[in-house]
């Protein structure tokens, strides 16, 4: 048997494997996946348009407002002058520093943003002015176009007391709980008692589950009292909060509509939006696997009932909560855009910017009830600069290093607003795109996620591509049975990530070893080291984890054959080790590796398939992007000091309390 002759140093294999996937950027989509955005130049609308926005939500609304002739302008804080969104734009003002609150917020920058550069109207994205009614008055009062609903139906829509009342009046289905404002603790408790725990307590003005808490008890109820009103009057500057009884296991269904200011109204089919964290959508879809013709025609017409009640105009998004026996309640509307607005799109050919901009104009809808298709299928996954592992996913921060979106691959979009050398701060979302595939099955869809997940690289911040990924492979995601509580349920011990088989465990340790040797062999033959008959069978032993296991190796030509664990790999592939991405064949499958790192010695990180106080009892509470986090002690002792106090903003890694 023949060995490779490298000193015994080299026969080791030390690598550490990260189970993940992959994100990516703009738009690159099959022509069926696509909306139309069709420009009539005798409609006309506006010459300009404002985006009082940041980020991929900006960039979105701009590349309709290319297509239909309009002229953008784009407002970015002092950190964002030169983000992807400020550089598409015709125009780009500043509207002050990185907080939120004296830039995207700060509502007479933006103004006078729109005296400045004759802006005609202002598309608000989602998120930051987008639902707030004083921004649209004040517009109003300088004759520019809001593009969304009117103050009235913001207001109405925007109150979660208020919205409540409005569906009951218009025969929507609502959740039994207490119509009025809940105003101390203990009155929560006695209201919780009454409706029946368990109970939701939320924020009047909330949304992007900001504001929300679950109680199962008296006690819960108490803290969750303090944490979202807390949360409210961080996010929203309201602190009011209502409370109503909880749906178990539910599934979070919602309905978009389409309005226009002459009575006309749609619903556009459904997203499930059911896979969570926190209250926040991590993948959605549309349509939904669980809901019939019956139910999605039920739900349509109870949200378009609720847009007519309100005289809505715009698009707009009707949230339901859905239980298992299919019968639905109204949770809130959404009067903007939605995040996950892409996957209608896809299903329906309708660009929603479109129809917003023509909407704000004053034309009526083109299409009737009718002509609304489900053609298809669309799965959307936001990906995150956040760390999976830690609560299903905590924000990272840092700069992009490498970045490629999965462009190359058919019936694939992102929606994206930044690129390679970007920064993730502390300042804003950590969000870095939607990734949506689109399929003629739902199960060609979820297959092209997976490819679009493995082919999306990512350096320089943690993500949550490995999560993403787990989710769409899970046999219960697979077969449609979810619901909100997806996730601690699947992983009731926190996200650990991708748990290899013995058979995906033998394919990783076979390409790693084959991708180690064709690394020194190509280093040889660079050093002119190679003897003039090449070795072609090697041993090697690789660390996998805390295990070892000696593998043989045999070459011919560009197909390595490993033998390991009792088994037999084949594997060949193009072995280009300056990209990041290492497509391969492992027994006549096609897979994607990554190679996140190599050095000199040899070794290669890869992705495949990503005060006494007692335990569980408070230290401190840290607000990360708008949400409460509390910290524990996982066991018994004493607080030996505190590295921070009320109000510092504290980042990843950071030293807060120490323990003895």
């Amino acid at each position: 048997m023949a060995a490779h002759s490298l000193s015994p140093s080299l026969y080791r294999l030390l690598f550490a494997v990260k189970y993940a996937s992959l994100h990516s950027r703009c738009c690159a989509v099959h022509k069926k996946a696509q909306y139309s955005t069709i420009y009539n130049p005798s409609e006309k609308t506006f010459e300009k348009i404002l985006i009082a926005n940041r980020g991929e939500i900006a960039c979105r609304v701009i590349k309709t407002c290319k297509k239909m002739g309009i002229k953008t302008v784009a407002v970015h804080s002092d950190v964002d002058s030169s983000a992807v969104h400020a550089k598409m734009a015709d125009e780009a003002v500043c509207v002050g520093p990185a907080p939120t609150s004296k830039s995207y917020l700060n509502m007479d920058a933006i103004m006078d943003a729109i005296r400045t550069t004759g802006a005609q109207a202002v598309h608000p994205g989602y998120g930051f002015l987008s639902e707030n009614k004083e921004f649209a008055k004040r517009l109003a009062a300088e004759g520019v176009t809001f593009i969304g609903p009117d103050t009235h139906a913001i207001q109405a829509m925007g109150d979660k007391i208020e919205s409540k009342l409005i569906a009951k009046a218009a025969k929507v289905n609502t959740i039994p709980g207490f119509d009025g404002v809940v105003k101390t603790a203990e009155e929560a408790v006695k209201i919780a008692q009454d409706i029946g725990y368990p109970v939701m307590i939320k924020a009047s003005a909330g949304g992007g589950g900001k504001g929300m808490r679950i109680a199962w008890n008296d006690e819960e109820t108490r803290e969750g009292f303090r944490f979202s009103s807390q949360e409210a009057a961080s996010s929203f500057g309201d602190d009011r909060l209502l409370i109503e009884k909880y749906i178990d296991n539910p599934r979070h269904i919602e309905i978009q509509v389409l309005a226009d200011k002459h009575g006309n109204a749609l619903w556009l089919n459904e997203r499930e939006c059911s896979i969570q964290r926190r209250n926040q959508k991590v993948v959605e879809e549309a349509p939904s696997t669980f809901l019939d013709s019956v139910t999605r025609q039920a739900m349509g017409e109870q949200a378009v009932q609720l847009a007519k009640a309100v005289q809505y105009s715009s698009a707009g998004t009707v949230e339901f909560l859905v239980d298992s026996k299919k019968n639905f309640y109204f949770l809130e509307m959404n009067t903007r855009l939605q995040v996950e607005h892409p996957i209608t799109e896809c299903i329906t050919g309708l660009d929603l910017v479109e129809q917003m901009i023509r909407v704000a104009k004053g034309y009526r809808l083109q299409h009737k009830q009718e002509d609304i298709p489900i053609n298809g299928w669309a799965i959307e996954s936001r990906v995150y600069a956040e760390d999976p592992y830690k609560s299903f996913g905590l924000p990272s921060i840092g700069r992009l290093s490498q970045y490629h979106e999965p462009l190359n691959l058919s019936n694939v979009r992102v929606d994206s607003g930044i690129q390679e050398g970007s920064d993730i701060s502390i300042y804003y979302d950590p969000m870095i795109s939607k990734l949506v595939t689109y399929g003629a099955t739902r199960s060609e869809a979820l297959a092209r996620m997976e490819d679009a997940l493995d082919n999306y690289v990512i350096r320089g911040v943690t993500h949550n591509i490995p999560l993403l990924r787990e989710i769409i492979t899970h046999p219960r995601f697979i077969s449609g049975d979810i619901s909100t509580n997806f996730l601690p349920e699947v992983y009731p011990d926190g996200f650990k990530g991708h748990q290899l088989e013995a058979d995906t465990r033998r394919e990783l340790l076979a390409s790693a070893a084959a991708l180690y040797i064709t690394a020194q062999l190509r280093s040889q033959r660079f050093l002119g080291e190679l003897s003039p008959v090449e070795c072609n069978h090697w041993e090697l032993c690789v660390e996998l984890g805390e295990q070892r296991h000696v593998l043989e190796i045999t070459k011919s030509g560009n197909v390595y054959t490993v033998e390991v664990d009792g088994g037999e790999v084949e594997v060949s592939g193009q072995w280009d080790l300056a990209s990041p991405l290492l497509p391969l064949t492992i027994n006549s499958t096609h897979k994607m590796l990554q190679c996140l790192s190599r050095d000199a010695s040899g070794n290669i990180v890869l992705q495949y398939l990503g005060t006494s106080v007692a335990e569980g009892q408070e230290i401190c509470v840290i607000e990360a992007m708008k949400m409460q986090n509390s910290l524990t002690a996982v066991k018994q002792a004493k607080v030996k000091s505190v590295h921070c106090k009320p109000g510092d903003t504290v980042g990843e890694g950071d030293l807060l309390v120490e323990l003895e």
